[in-house]
């Protein structure tokens, strides 16, 4: 009896992913609408000639992208995002907070085939502006600037196909952020944040 029921359902996931996909030609684009999580590496540096150890915090928002397509493989993608928002830590105890906008440019690489998943992997350069950063704590009152920051980029993905034009994608970036630190105006060294970015989105394309 289980395997009279197995059957047609192993046949037709088969019969799914033996049909190809629908690829895109030069000229085509993609948009997507989903939501990621920056997730900085653990221990972000010391400041302070290694008086204080940051840590930068996590969150999540929604997101887009769009990408342009030189060839059926290869295309150029634009991210951008709401303000994401992170608490920043010194020796463990919550100093501040900041916001920050990382639109990245990626050169990204669909390794095209005869299923409906299709991976894809990229390169390109991240650029993250640092704002509305605010004091509390241990330095509360004080003014915290933190410089913006060009870096380099790397993006892997999957996307499964749901219809001719429109696939649900699972993806992860590592962005290199770093910062400069002021306190009332004086240096007080670099924070590492370097995250890796996750998440998931509808993507479709004309």
């Amino acid at each position: 009896m289980r395997t009279t029921l197995l059957a047609p359902l192993a046949a037709a996931a088969a019969l799914a992913f033996a049909t190809p996909a629908l690829a895109q030609e030069a000229g085509d684009w993609t948009f997507s609408v989903g939501a990621h999580v920056v997730a900085p590496k653990s221990g972000n540096g010391s400041l302070a000639g290694g008086a204080l150890d940051a840590d930068v915090g996590n969150d999540w928002k929604p997101t887009v992208t769009a990408e342009y397509f030189f060839s059926p493989n290869l295309g150029l993608e634009i991210l951008a995002a709401l303000p994401f928002k992170h608490d920043i830590e010194l020796n463990g105890v919550k100093a501040g907070s900041t916001k920050h906008l990382p639109p990245t440019v990626t050169l990204q690489y669909h390794f095209r085939n005869d299923s409906k998943v299709t991976p894809f992997v990229g390169a390109g350069v991240n650029y993250t502006r640092f704002f509305s950063t605010d004091t509390t704590g241990p330095i509360d009152g004080t003014d915290l600037d933190l410089s913006s920051s060009w870096g380099l980029a790397a993006h892997a993905g999957l996307d499964f196909a749901i219809a001719d034009n429109k696939w649900i994608r699972v993806d992860a970036r590592w962005m290199d952020i770093d910062t400069d630190v002021k306190v009332n105006g004086a240096d007080v060294g670099t924070v590492n944040i370097d995250p890796m970015v996750y998440g998931a989105a509808f993507v479709w394309s004309f």
